[in-house]
């Protein structure tokens, strides 16, 4: 069940501010507020998705359209669709996902180090 007082929806309602990147009808992309790389941005899905699965099952066509766009815009906004990136989404307690809000990271501005550490 969709949390509506998380820290993204607060966002997307405006009760909290951000650094935003770009925003369209579907997404809200903003700097991370603790950076993990040189550029580390969120991708948010406007609409009121817990997590991956809930979005692949429940999102409208052009939702789901409208936030792999955005990805893509937000990547070329940050100056990194030529020099290369990373796209994470964490999904679930075990998927390592903290805000019950679907969200993807973007990384990059640096070589990126191995995709999952033990």
């Amino acid at each position: 069940m969709y949390d509506k007082n998380n820290i993204f929806a607060k966002i997307l309602r405006g009760e909290i501010p951000c650094d935003k990147i770009y925003e369209d009808k579907f997404a809200l992309a903003f700097k991370d507020i603790n950076p993990q790389a040189k550029i580390h941005v969120l991708v948010i899905p406007k609409g009121a998705y817990v997590d991956m699965n809930d979005f692949a099952a429940n999102a409208k066509s052009d939702e789901i359209e409208g936030l792999i766009r955005a990805l893509g815009k937000v990547a070329d906004i940050l100056g990194v669709s030529t020099t290369g990136y990373r796209y994470l989404g964490n999904n679930g307690r075990d998927g390592g996902q903290e805000v019950p809000h679907l969200h993807f990271h973007i990384f990059g501005g640096e070589k990126l180090g191995r995709m999952i550490h033990k």
